[in-house]
C-alpha cells in the first residue's frame, strides 16, 4: 500500500474540500459537480487555473477553470435544480485538467494547506 505524498501546489489554484459529497467511485460526473459549485467565493476566483477536488485532504481531482457564473446558471446532471440555485454564490464550468498538471497532483496529500479546525471549503494556493 502507497501512501499520500505532500505536495506543494505551484499554479493559481483553488482547493475545495468536498469530504460531505465525496465517496469512492462516485462518477466522474457527480465529482466535476460536486467540485464545480455552488460556493460562497470573492474576486480572486477570476484569477484561478485549476481547481482541486479534495476529500480529507487527498487530491481525488484536478480541473482546469475556463469560467466562473452565478450558482444555478449552468445546467447539472447530478444535483438537483434548487440545490444550486443559490444567491451569493458561484460555480465554475471546466474540464479535466492536462494530465501535466494531473499528474503532478492527483492521490496526493493537501492537507497542510487546510488549518486545523478551519469551516471554509474553500482554500486560495498562489493567487493575491
Amino acid at each position: 500500500m502507497t501512501f499520500p505524498q505532500q505536495v506543494q501546489v505551484s499554479e493559481p489554484a483553488l482547493m475545495i474540500r468536498i469530504n460531505r459529497s465525496y465517496s469512492p467511485g462516485m462518477s466522474t460526473e457527480a465529482l466535476y459537480e460536486s467540485t464545480r459549485g455552488v460556493w460562497v467565493i470573492g474576486s480572486r476566483r477570476d484569477k484561478v487555473q485549476y481547481a482541486l477536488a479534495v476529500s480529507l485532504g487527498i487530491v481525488q481531482e484536478v480541473y482546469s477553470v475556463d469560467s466562473w457564473h452565478p450558482a444555478g446558471s449552468t445546467a447539472y446532471e447530478t444535483r438537483a435544480q434548487q440545490d444550486v440555485e443559490l444567491d451569493g454564490r458561484w460555480e465554475f464550468s471546466g474540464r479535466v485538467a492536462p494530465d501535466s498538471i494531473r499528474s503532478k497532483y492527483l492521490e496526493q496529500s493537501v492537507a497542510h494547506y487546510f488549518p486545523r479546525g478551519a469551516a471554509n471549503p474553500i482554500t486560495y494556493v498562489n493567487i493575491r
